[in-house]
Protein backbone atom coordinates (compact mmCIF):
# COMPACT_ATOMS: atom_id res chain seq x y z
CA UNK A 1 0.00 0.00 0.00
CA UNK A 2 1.40 3.41 -0.95
CA UNK A 3 1.64 6.18 1.65
CA UNK A 4 -0.99 8.16 -0.26
CA UNK A 5 -3.41 5.22 -0.24
CA UNK A 6 -2.77 4.58 3.44
CA UNK A 7 -3.58 8.20 4.29
CA UNK A 8 -6.76 8.09 2.18
CA UNK A 9 -8.00 4.82 3.65
CA UNK A 10 -7.26 5.97 7.19
CA UNK A 11 -10.13 8.45 6.86
CA UNK A 12 -12.65 5.61 6.37
CA UNK A 13 -14.03 3.09 8.83
CA UNK A 14 -12.12 -0.20 8.35
CA UNK A 15 -14.60 -2.42 6.58
CA UNK A 16 -14.42 -5.72 4.68
CA UNK A 17 -16.71 -6.55 1.78
CA UNK A 18 -16.81 -9.66 -0.36
CA UNK A 19 -19.37 -11.64 -2.29
CA UNK A 20 -19.99 -15.01 -3.89
CA UNK A 21 -22.15 -15.67 -6.92
CA UNK A 22 -25.03 -18.10 -6.21
CA UNK A 23 -24.78 -19.99 -9.48
CA UNK A 24 -24.51 -23.61 -8.39
CA UNK A 25 -22.91 -25.86 -5.82
CA UNK A 26 -20.18 -24.20 -3.80
CA UNK A 27 -17.00 -26.25 -3.59
CA UNK A 28 -14.10 -26.96 -1.29
CA UNK A 29 -12.32 -24.18 -3.19
CA UNK A 30 -15.02 -21.71 -2.17
CA UNK A 31 -14.77 -22.89 1.43
CA UNK A 32 -10.97 -22.76 1.78
CA UNK A 33 -10.43 -19.73 -0.45
CA UNK A 34 -13.38 -17.66 0.75
CA UNK A 35 -15.81 -18.85 3.43
CA UNK A 36 -13.14 -19.99 5.89
CA UNK A 37 -11.43 -16.60 5.50
CA UNK A 38 -14.71 -14.76 5.95
CA UNK A 39 -15.33 -16.51 9.26
CA UNK A 40 -11.83 -15.63 10.47
CA UNK A 41 -12.25 -11.97 9.49
CA UNK A 42 -15.52 -11.51 11.38
CA UNK A 43 -13.65 -12.15 14.64
CA UNK A 44 -10.87 -9.61 13.99
CA UNK A 45 -12.79 -6.56 15.17
CA UNK A 46 -13.42 -5.20 11.65
CA UNK A 47 -16.91 -4.72 10.24
CA UNK A 48 -17.61 -7.52 7.75
CA UNK A 49 -20.20 -7.42 4.97
CA UNK A 50 -20.83 -10.53 2.88
CA UNK A 51 -23.09 -10.63 -0.14
CA UNK A 52 -24.69 -13.23 -2.40
CA UNK A 53 -24.35 -11.44 -5.73
CA UNK A 54 -27.52 -12.62 -7.46
CA UNK A 55 -27.47 -9.62 -9.81
CA UNK A 56 -24.11 -10.80 -11.15
CA UNK A 57 -25.54 -14.29 -11.59
CA UNK A 58 -28.10 -13.06 -14.14
CA UNK A 59 -25.42 -11.75 -16.51
CA UNK A 60 -25.99 -15.18 -18.05
CA UNK A 61 -29.47 -16.70 -18.16
CA UNK A 62 -30.61 -18.37 -14.95
CA UNK A 63 -33.63 -20.55 -14.34
CA UNK A 64 -35.61 -18.48 -11.79
CA UNK A 65 -36.45 -21.41 -9.53
CA UNK A 66 -32.85 -22.62 -9.63
CA UNK A 67 -31.54 -19.15 -8.78
CA UNK A 68 -33.78 -18.95 -5.73
CA UNK A 69 -32.63 -22.38 -4.56
CA UNK A 70 -28.97 -21.61 -5.21
CA UNK A 71 -29.18 -18.28 -3.37
CA UNK A 72 -30.60 -19.96 -0.30
CA UNK A 73 -28.09 -22.80 -0.59
CA UNK A 74 -25.20 -20.33 -0.73
CA UNK A 75 -26.61 -18.54 2.31
CA UNK A 76 -26.80 -21.90 4.10
CA UNK A 77 -23.14 -22.51 3.22
CA UNK A 78 -22.13 -19.18 4.76
CA UNK A 79 -24.07 -19.89 7.93
CA UNK A 80 -22.98 -23.52 8.23
CA UNK A 81 -19.34 -22.49 7.76
CA UNK A 82 -19.57 -20.20 10.78
CA UNK A 83 -20.74 -16.81 9.54
CA UNK A 84 -22.67 -15.24 12.40
CA UNK A 85 -25.44 -12.98 11.04
CA UNK A 86 -25.14 -10.84 14.17
CA UNK A 87 -21.38 -10.29 13.88
CA UNK A 88 -21.43 -10.00 10.08
CA UNK A 89 -23.92 -8.60 7.59
CA UNK A 90 -25.15 -11.31 5.21
CA UNK A 91 -27.64 -10.51 2.44
CA UNK A 92 -28.45 -11.01 -1.22
CA UNK A 93 -27.43 -8.16 -3.50
CA UNK A 94 -30.74 -7.60 -5.29
CA UNK A 95 -32.41 -6.57 -2.02
CA UNK A 96 -30.23 -3.47 -1.63
CA UNK A 97 -31.07 -1.13 -4.50
CA UNK A 98 -28.03 1.08 -3.85
CA UNK A 99 -25.85 -1.52 -5.62
CA UNK A 100 -27.65 -1.03 -8.94
CA UNK A 101 -27.90 2.75 -8.49
CA UNK A 102 -24.20 3.20 -7.82
CA UNK A 103 -23.44 0.66 -10.54
CA UNK A 104 -24.98 3.00 -13.14
CA UNK A 105 -23.22 6.06 -11.75
CA UNK A 106 -19.88 4.24 -11.92
CA UNK A 107 -20.66 3.04 -15.46
CA UNK A 108 -20.36 6.71 -16.33
CA UNK A 109 -16.97 6.98 -14.62
CA UNK A 110 -15.35 3.73 -15.83
CA UNK A 111 -13.63 3.89 -19.22
CA UNK A 112 -14.32 1.57 -22.14
CA UNK A 113 -10.65 0.71 -22.42
CA UNK A 114 -10.61 -0.51 -18.84
CA UNK A 115 -13.51 -2.85 -19.55
CA UNK A 116 -11.82 -4.14 -22.71
CA UNK A 117 -8.85 -5.27 -20.63
CA UNK A 118 -10.91 -7.39 -18.22
CA UNK A 119 -9.88 -10.98 -18.83
CA UNK A 120 -12.93 -12.66 -17.29
CA UNK A 121 -15.31 -11.31 -19.94
CA UNK A 122 -13.09 -12.79 -22.64
CA UNK A 123 -12.98 -16.11 -20.80
CA UNK A 124 -16.74 -16.30 -20.20
CA UNK A 125 -17.93 -14.93 -23.53
CA UNK A 126 -15.41 -16.88 -25.60
CA UNK A 127 -15.98 -16.84 -29.35
CA UNK A 128 -19.59 -15.70 -28.95
CA UNK A 129 -18.80 -12.29 -27.45
CA UNK A 130 -21.28 -10.56 -29.79
CA UNK A 131 -24.09 -12.65 -28.29
CA UNK A 132 -23.11 -12.03 -24.67
CA UNK A 133 -25.30 -9.78 -22.53
CA UNK A 134 -24.36 -6.17 -21.91
CA UNK A 135 -24.45 -7.07 -18.23
CA UNK A 136 -21.68 -9.65 -18.67
CA UNK A 137 -19.51 -6.98 -20.30
CA UNK A 138 -20.26 -4.21 -17.81
CA UNK A 139 -20.48 -6.23 -14.60
CA UNK A 140 -17.01 -5.17 -13.36
CA UNK A 141 -18.46 -1.68 -12.79
CA UNK A 142 -21.26 -3.22 -10.74
CA UNK A 143 -18.63 -5.19 -8.82
CA UNK A 144 -16.86 -1.91 -8.10
CA UNK A 145 -20.17 -0.49 -6.88
CA UNK A 146 -20.67 -3.52 -4.61
CA UNK A 147 -17.44 -2.61 -2.85
CA UNK A 148 -17.56 1.19 -2.95
CA UNK A 149 -21.19 1.55 -1.86
CA UNK A 150 -19.96 0.43 1.58
CA UNK A 151 -16.72 2.42 1.27
CA UNK A 152 -15.01 -0.89 1.98
CA UNK A 153 -11.28 -0.72 2.60
CA UNK A 154 -10.49 -4.43 2.24
CA UNK A 155 -11.74 -7.15 -0.11
CA UNK A 156 -10.88 -10.85 0.47
CA UNK A 157 -10.57 -12.34 -3.02
CA UNK A 158 -8.97 -15.18 -4.90
CA UNK A 159 -5.98 -14.37 -7.04
CA UNK A 160 -8.14 -14.59 -10.17
CA UNK A 161 -10.34 -11.75 -8.87
CA UNK A 162 -7.52 -9.36 -8.06
CA UNK A 163 -7.98 -7.57 -11.40
CA UNK A 164 -11.51 -6.56 -10.36
CA UNK A 165 -10.25 -4.94 -7.16
CA UNK A 166 -7.61 -3.08 -9.18
CA UNK A 167 -10.37 -1.81 -11.49
CA UNK A 168 -12.37 -0.73 -8.43
CA UNK A 169 -9.36 1.29 -7.25
CA UNK A 170 -9.06 2.90 -10.69
CA UNK A 171 -12.74 3.86 -10.73
CA UNK A 172 -12.57 5.22 -7.16
CA UNK A 173 -9.45 7.26 -7.97
CA UNK A 174 -10.98 8.72 -11.14
CA UNK A 175 -14.20 9.66 -9.32
CA UNK A 176 -12.27 11.34 -6.52
CA UNK A 177 -10.03 13.17 -9.03
CA UNK A 178 -12.85 14.25 -11.35
CA UNK A 179 -14.92 15.76 -8.56
CA UNK A 180 -12.11 16.90 -6.25
CA UNK A 181 -13.24 14.77 -3.31
CA UNK A 182 -12.04 11.89 -1.12
CA UNK A 183 -15.41 10.14 -1.30
CA UNK A 184 -14.21 6.61 -2.02
CA UNK A 185 -11.31 4.67 -0.47
CA UNK A 186 -8.78 2.61 -2.44
CA UNK A 187 -9.75 -0.91 -1.32
CA UNK A 188 -6.97 -3.41 -0.79
CA UNK A 189 -7.26 -7.04 -1.99
CA UNK A 190 -6.66 -9.64 0.73
CA UNK A 191 -5.17 -12.80 -0.80
CA UNK A 192 -4.08 -15.23 1.88
CA UNK A 193 -3.41 -18.88 2.62
CA UNK A 194 -1.91 -21.96 1.01
CA UNK A 195 -5.19 -22.94 -0.60
CA UNK A 196 -6.32 -19.48 -1.71
CA UNK A 197 -6.52 -21.13 -5.15
CA UNK A 198 -7.67 -24.75 -4.86
CA UNK A 199 -7.08 -26.82 -7.98
CA UNK A 200 -9.07 -29.60 -9.64
CA UNK A 201 -8.75 -33.10 -8.17
CA UNK A 202 -8.37 -34.41 -11.74
CA UNK A 203 -5.97 -31.79 -13.14
CA UNK A 204 -3.67 -29.82 -10.87
CA UNK A 205 -3.18 -27.13 -13.51
CA UNK A 206 -6.86 -26.06 -13.46
CA UNK A 207 -8.79 -24.31 -10.74
CA UNK A 208 -11.42 -26.36 -8.91
CA UNK A 209 -14.69 -25.23 -10.47
CA UNK A 210 -18.36 -25.80 -9.79
CA UNK A 211 -18.93 -25.61 -13.57
CA UNK A 212 -16.53 -28.46 -14.43
CA UNK A 213 -18.63 -31.23 -16.04
CA UNK A 214 -16.66 -33.87 -14.07
CA UNK A 215 -18.12 -34.02 -10.57
CA UNK A 216 -15.06 -36.03 -9.43
CA UNK A 217 -12.92 -32.94 -10.07
CA UNK A 218 -14.26 -31.16 -6.99
CA UNK A 219 -15.58 -31.54 -3.47
CA UNK A 220 -19.04 -29.96 -3.28
CA UNK A 221 -20.04 -28.41 0.03
CA UNK A 222 -23.20 -30.52 -0.16
CA UNK A 223 -21.27 -33.81 -0.51
CA UNK A 224 -21.76 -36.31 2.30
CA UNK A 225 -18.92 -38.01 4.17
CA UNK A 226 -18.73 -41.05 1.91
CA UNK A 227 -18.62 -38.94 -1.25
CA UNK A 228 -15.91 -36.66 0.14
CA UNK A 229 -13.73 -39.62 1.11
CA UNK A 230 -14.25 -41.40 -2.21
CA UNK A 231 -13.33 -38.36 -4.30
CA UNK A 232 -10.15 -37.67 -2.35
CA UNK A 233 -9.01 -41.28 -2.41
CA UNK A 234 -9.45 -41.23 -6.20
CA UNK A 235 -7.82 -37.82 -6.69
CA UNK A 236 -5.14 -37.77 -9.36
CA UNK A 237 -1.57 -37.92 -8.07
CA UNK A 238 1.80 -39.20 -9.28
CA UNK A 239 3.82 -42.29 -8.38
CA UNK A 240 6.50 -40.53 -6.32
CA UNK A 241 6.42 -40.34 -2.51
CA UNK A 242 6.12 -36.98 -0.82
CA UNK A 243 9.44 -35.11 -0.76
CA UNK A 244 11.55 -33.99 2.19
CA UNK A 245 10.89 -30.28 1.55
CA UNK A 246 8.18 -28.19 -0.08
CA UNK A 247 10.56 -27.34 -2.95
CA UNK A 248 10.18 -30.92 -4.13
CA UNK A 249 6.57 -30.21 -5.13
CA UNK A 250 7.46 -27.45 -7.60
CA UNK A 251 6.85 -29.60 -10.68
CA UNK A 252 4.14 -31.81 -9.16
CA UNK A 253 0.86 -29.84 -9.40
CA UNK A 254 -1.51 -32.58 -8.24
CA UNK A 255 0.67 -33.48 -5.24
CA UNK A 256 1.11 -29.82 -4.35
CA UNK A 257 -2.63 -29.25 -4.52
CA UNK A 258 -3.42 -32.08 -2.11
CA UNK A 259 -0.72 -30.92 0.30
CA UNK A 260 -2.13 -27.38 0.21
CA UNK A 261 -5.63 -28.68 0.89
CA UNK A 262 -4.40 -30.75 3.83
CA UNK A 263 -2.49 -27.74 5.20
CA UNK A 264 -5.56 -25.50 5.12
CA UNK A 265 -7.85 -28.08 6.67
CA UNK A 266 -5.33 -28.90 9.40
CA UNK A 267 -4.40 -25.24 10.08
CA UNK A 268 -0.78 -26.03 9.20
CA UNK A 269 1.73 -24.76 6.66
CA UNK A 270 2.49 -26.86 3.57
CA UNK A 271 6.04 -27.27 4.87
CA UNK A 272 4.73 -28.80 8.08
CA UNK A 273 2.57 -31.25 6.13
CA UNK A 274 5.49 -32.30 3.92
CA UNK A 275 7.69 -32.79 6.97
CA UNK A 276 5.05 -35.02 8.57
CA UNK A 277 4.55 -37.21 5.50
CA UNK A 278 8.04 -37.06 3.93
CA UNK A 279 8.93 -40.27 2.13
CA UNK A 280 5.44 -41.70 2.39
CA UNK A 281 3.34 -42.50 -0.65
CA UNK A 282 -0.14 -41.35 -1.52
CA UNK A 283 -1.49 -44.70 -0.36
CA UNK A 284 -0.87 -43.30 3.14
CA UNK A 285 -1.46 -39.62 2.46
CA UNK A 286 -4.81 -39.70 0.65
CA UNK A 287 -6.67 -41.71 3.32
CA UNK A 288 -5.31 -39.31 5.96
CA UNK A 289 -6.47 -36.36 3.86
CA UNK A 290 -9.88 -37.97 3.34
CA UNK A 291 -10.35 -38.51 7.09
CA UNK A 292 -9.34 -34.93 7.81
CA UNK A 293 -11.62 -33.50 5.11
CA UNK A 294 -14.59 -35.52 6.35
CA UNK A 295 -14.03 -34.33 9.93
CA UNK A 296 -14.10 -30.69 8.79
CA UNK A 297 -16.59 -30.71 5.93
CA UNK A 298 -19.20 -33.34 6.82
CA UNK A 299 -20.59 -31.28 9.76
CA UNK A 300 -20.89 -28.29 7.41
CA UNK A 301 -22.80 -30.24 4.76
CA UNK A 302 -25.07 -31.67 7.48
CA UNK A 303 -25.82 -28.19 8.84
CA UNK A 304 -26.48 -26.90 5.32
CA UNK A 305 -29.08 -29.63 4.85
CA UNK A 306 -30.77 -28.69 8.12
CA UNK A 307 -30.86 -25.01 7.15
CA UNK A 308 -32.24 -25.76 3.68
CA UNK A 309 -35.16 -27.55 5.31
CA UNK A 310 -36.31 -24.11 6.58
CA UNK A 311 -36.03 -21.65 3.67
CA UNK A 312 -38.20 -19.08 5.47
CA UNK A 313 -35.56 -18.78 8.18
CA UNK A 314 -32.83 -18.27 5.57
CA UNK A 315 -34.94 -15.55 3.94
CA UNK A 316 -35.46 -13.89 7.33
CA UNK A 317 -31.71 -13.78 7.98
CA UNK A 318 -31.00 -12.41 4.50
CA UNK A 319 -33.74 -9.81 4.89
CA UNK A 320 -32.36 -8.55 8.18
CA UNK A 321 -28.91 -8.39 6.62
CA UNK A 322 -30.28 -6.39 3.68
CA UNK A 323 -31.80 -3.83 6.04
CA UNK A 324 -28.47 -3.41 7.84
CA UNK A 325 -26.59 -3.20 4.53
CA UNK A 326 -29.01 -0.61 3.14
CA UNK A 327 -28.51 1.59 6.20
CA UNK A 328 -24.81 1.86 5.27
CA UNK A 329 -25.19 1.97 1.49
CA UNK A 330 -28.07 4.43 1.10
CA UNK A 331 -26.24 7.50 2.50
CA UNK A 332 -23.19 6.68 0.35
CA UNK A 333 -25.14 6.55 -2.92
CA UNK A 334 -27.10 9.69 -2.01
CA UNK A 335 -23.87 11.55 -1.29
CA UNK A 336 -22.48 10.28 -4.60
CA UNK A 337 -25.45 11.77 -6.46
CA UNK A 338 -24.97 15.06 -4.59
CA UNK A 339 -21.31 15.18 -5.61
CA UNK A 340 -22.23 14.52 -9.23
CA UNK A 341 -24.76 17.40 -9.24
CA UNK A 342 -28.10 15.61 -9.13
CA UNK A 343 -30.91 17.65 -7.58
CA UNK A 344 -32.71 16.12 -4.60
CA UNK A 345 -36.18 17.16 -5.78
CA UNK A 346 -37.98 14.31 -4.02
CA UNK A 347 -38.06 14.32 -0.24
CA UNK A 348 -38.29 10.88 1.33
Amino acid sequence: MSDQTEVLNASFTPRIFSGIQPSGNLTLGNYLGALKRFVQKQDEGIETIYCLVDMHAITVWQDPDALKRQTREAAAAFLASGIDPVKSILFNQSQVGAHAELGWLLNCVARLGWMNRMTQFKDKAGKNAEKASLGLYAYPALMAADILVYQATMVPVGDDQKQHVELTRDIAAKFNHDFGVDHFPAPEPLIEGAAARVMSLRDGSKKMSKSDPADASRINMTDDADTIAKKLRKARTDAEPLPETIDGLAERPEARNLVNIYAELAEQTPSQVVAEFAGRGFGDFKPALADLAVSVLAPISGEMKRLMDDPAEIDRILGQGAERADAIARPVVEKTRDIMGMVRSRQV
